[in-house]
């Protein structure tokens, strides 16, 4: 029997560095919508379940319930900004049954299906093999860290290697986090007792937290459509 796979989609009304940005227009769609296509482009997926307190401003921007989209009304007592996710995950986890759990985020404009397909099938071999038991993806870095104190952290000043050649560290880049009920249980949060990692394309793992994340994400969304590689509002209409 195949998995039943939910993806948790929170959505909130309000920002606090970029104001409304989750529903703000963003090459052409609000800003929900790119991760949202692109999590019902993925077959594997069931579900879309979006956990929110702006049922009225998905409504206004074209967006209500339908066979594959689910839209939770957040309760009150987890709303806010300093509420921490992992308290809105149990919500959802708790009222909505699946195999396997998928989360992002609406400031993740540029994850691709695709990317969102291998993650499934890494960490289905992972789960299979019992070597891991949720998966979240990285940016790899190898440059030179400093302390604040000027000391080096992760090379020698008077033996300069080639950056390929230094440690790589790994970055959790809030783009994707795969789990399951019981591997949620354990930590009470995303990432298990037991995670792997996955290392997504670099031009993909945009996160817009800032003004400067939106206007970086907004460039390499125009670099995608010109070289054909997504398409923009205006082209998936024709």
């Amino acid at each position: 029997m195949s998995k039943k796979i939910v993806a948790l989609l929170p959505m909130k009304a309000n920002s606090t560095r970029v104001k409304g940005k989750n529903f703000r227009d963003f090459c052409g769609k609000p800003l929900f919508r790119w991760i949202l296509d692109s999590l019902l482009e993925v077959k594997e997926i069931d579900t879309v379940v979006i956990n929110t307190d702006a049922r009225e401003i998905l409504a206004e921007n074209g967006l209500i319930e339908s066979d594959r989209v689910v839209i939770r009304d957040r309760k009150q007592e987890i709303c806010g900004d300093e509420v921490s996710m992992n308290l809105v995950l149990a919500d959802d986890i708790e009222n909505v049954e699946a195999d396997l759990y998928i989360m992002t985020h609406t400031t993740n404009p540029l994850l691709s299906a695709k990317t969102i397909s291998k993650a499934i099938s890494e960490f289905n071999n992972a789960e299979a093999n019992e070597t891991a038991d949720s998966l979240f993806t990285v940016n790899k870095i190898q440059t030179r860290f400093y302390r604040e104190d000027c000391s080096p952290v992760n090379h020698d000043p008077d033996n300069l290697l080639p950056t390929q050649d230094l440690e790589p560290w790994f970055e959790e880049n809030s783009n994707l986090y795969l789990f399951t009920k019981s591997s949620f249980a354990k930590t009470r949060a995303r990432i298990g007792a037991k995670p792997m990692m996955m290392e997504s394309p670099a031009m993909e793992s945009s996160d817009i937290d800032t003004p400067d994340d939106w206007d970086m994400a907004v460039v390499a969304t125009q670099y995608f459509i010109e070289k054909g590689l997504i398409q923009s509002l205006e082209a998936s209409d024709k």
